[in-house]
């Protein structure tokens, strides 16, 4: 099917979509509206850039007819000149619309749970996996996202050796999901009086956080438990059954909540975390089942894949899945991730097309 006859098949969806959203049935149940609602903005941009590129082709026709049946010579020239940015800009619009042609990750639209935890290299990787959560929270910033702490575990140097947070916002995962793996940082330590450069790396996982309607778990197969708090000071630390401890029987993962005041906010955000790991267990394994196993590796690589290194004495970034350096590390720990992430979803796209030819 060409991309004439597949721009069609999504204008008649695009209508029907329309009807829906007006309809009885969608607009009495607000998981609906949001849905239909999700599945209209895509296909409406699929339509438009559609347009842009059948009005293109058309406008291509008439410069070349234009050519072959006029002898003024201003006629000519317009002719010419717009012939030549056609062709320019057409290709680029064919594969715009290829790309958006492409069946989006439907966890795309997800809020996020980041998880960030110190490998090996002690204090040094520890105090890294707190400078990329702060690089993150400033991220997440800039794109008015909404950063919350759910669970951290502090080193003896101030830093972490695991921390998670809950990041929200619009298109987040389809952005951060690229940051998942090991991170790798050569870089000399305050602590080394002789100057050598140490490395030290940190995990991240990027997971999408599910709703009870992306997964189903049996109450079964959870055991809830209330705990005392842990840790430095407070009132309610070690004296109040607040903090819940959360373990899923069948897989074994277990979560601790204490951040929250109230034991039924920390049992909320424990099983928000269980259904996001479960959620994950359940995606990798399926991925590693499929036979195409470097279809979406961009995106949801393996965690344990050493994803990107952060050369701190020759300031220079290499992201290993796209094999290109980066420069200026005090900018981008700043937060200005940007130009990684967009030529990291430019690489997939280009990948999801060779695919499909």
């Amino acid at each position: 099917m060409n991309l004439i006859e597949q721009l069609k098949n999504h204008q008649e969806r695009l209508k029907e979509l329309e009807s829906r959203l007006s309809s009885q049935e969608v607009l009495s149940s607000p998981q609906k509206i949001r849905e239909v609602n999700e599945t209209y903005t895509h296909e409406k941009e699929i339509v438009e850039i559609g347009e842009r590129y059948t009005k293109a082709i058309r406008n291509l026709e008439g410069a070349r007819e234009t050519l072959a049946t006029t002898k003024d010579e201003d006629l000519v020239l317009l002719a010419e000149e717009e012939l030549g940015d056609l062709e320019t800009h057409i290709p680029k619009l064919e594969q715009e619309l290829t790309a958006a042609l492409i069946p989006p990750d439907l966890m795309d639209k997800k809020n996020v749970i980041m998880e960030i935890r110190a490998g090996a290299g002690g204090d040094e990787s520890s105090l890294f996996a707190s400078e990329l959560l702060r690089c993150y929270t400033l991220y997440a910033e800039t794109h008015g996202w909404k950063t919350e702490l759910i669970s951290a575990n502090r080193s003896d140097v101030n830093g972490f050796k695991e921390v998670v947070v809950q990041i929200k916002g619009q298109n987040a995962y389809s952005r951060l999901k690229y940051e998942s793996g090991v991170h790798r940082v050569q870089r000399v330590p305050e602590t080394e009086k002789q100057g050598r450069v140490h490395t030290s790396t940190v995990t991240v996982a990027i997971l999408p956080e599910v709703e009870e309607v992306d997964i189903d778990i049996q109450p079964q197969d959870l055991k809830i438990e209330a705990t005392t708090s842990t840790g430095a000071g407070g009132q309610s630390v070690n004296t109040t059954y607040s903090a819940v401890r959360i373990t899923h029987i069948p897989t074994g993962i277990m979560v601790y909540c204490q951040e929250e005041r109230s034991q039924k906010q920390n049992k909320e955000r424990a099983l928000s975390i269980i259904r996001t790991r479960v959620y994950a267990v359940e995606q990798e394994r399926a991925r590693k089942e499929r036979e195409d196993a470097r279809r979406g590796q961009i995106g949801t690589g393996d965690r344990s894949e050493k994803i990107r290194t952060y050369n701190f004495p020759q300031d220079r970034i290499t992201d290993h899945r796209i094999n290109k350096n980066f420069h200026n590390i005090p900018s981008i720990m700043n937060g200005n991730l940007d130009e990684l992430i967009d030529d990291l979803k430019r690489a997939e796209i280009t990948e999801a097309l060779s695919q499909k030819e």
